[in-house]
C-alpha cells in the first residue's frame, strides 16, 4: 500500500486509533500510578534539592505528557503498513513499559539504585524513539520533545532525591 493510500484511511479509522493509543498510554499511565498511590506522602517526607518541583506538579505535567505520547504514536501508526513503523511503535511500547516501572521502582518497592538506573534506561529509550519518530513523522518526533526534556530533568532528580535519601531510598 502506498504512503498516499494509507493516510487516506477513514475518520472513523483514525478516531478509533486515536482513541486506541490514547488507551494504551493511560493505561500504562494507570499502572504506574498504582505503584504511586501514596506518593504524594512520601515525596512530602524526601529531602529534595531547593529545585525540586512540588507534588502537584507531577500529575498535570504527566497527564499532558501522555496525551503528547499517544497522539504522536498514532501519526507514526498512521504511516503503516511498514517494518519502520512496527519497530517504531513496538520502541514506544517498550519506553511505555520503562516508563511505568520507573514508579514501581521508585515509590512502589523505594529502590532508588534500581530507580537511576531504569530512568537513565528510560532516557536511552525515549530518546530512541524521538529518533525513530522523528524519521516517520516529523511531527511525532517533536511532539515527543517535552517528554525528552521531562525525563532528563526526572533522571537528574532520581539521582538528587536517591542521594539525599539513603535510608528511605
Amino acid at each position: 500500500m502506498s504512503h498516499a493510500l494509507s493516510s487516506r484511511s477513514s475518520t472513523p479509522s483514525r478516531v478509533l486509533g486515536l482513541v486506541a493509543w490514547l488507551a494504551i498510554c493511560f493505561v500504562a499511565a494507570a499502572v504506574g500510578s498504582i505503584a504511586s498511590l501514596d506518593a504524594p506522602a512520601f515525596y512530602a517526607e524526601l529531602a529534595k534539592p531547593a529545585w525540586a518541583p512540588p507534588a502537584a506538579v507531577f500529575g498535570p505535567v504527566w497527564s499532558v505528557l501522555y496525551t503528547l505520547m499517544a497522539v504522536a504514536a498514532w501519526l507514526v501508526w498512521r504511516e503503516r503498513p511498514s517494518q519502520r513503523v512496527d519497530g517504531a511503535l513496538g520502541l514506544f511500547l517498550v519506553q511505555l513499559a520503562a516508563n511505568a516501572l520507573w514508579s514501581w521502582l521508585f515509590f512502589g518497592w523505594r529502590l532508588g539504585a534500581f530507580a537511576f538506573a531504569e530512568v537513565l534506561l528510560l532516557l536511552g529509550l525515549v530518546a530512541a524513539t524521538v529518533g525513530a519518530f522523528w524519521r516517520l513523522r516529523r511531527a511525532a518526533g517533536l511532539l515527543l520533545l517535552p517528554y525528552l526534556a521531562w525525563v532528563s530533568f526526572a533522571s537528574v532528580l532520581t539521582w538528587a532525591v536517591w542521594q539525599r535519601n539513603p535510608a528511605l531510598l
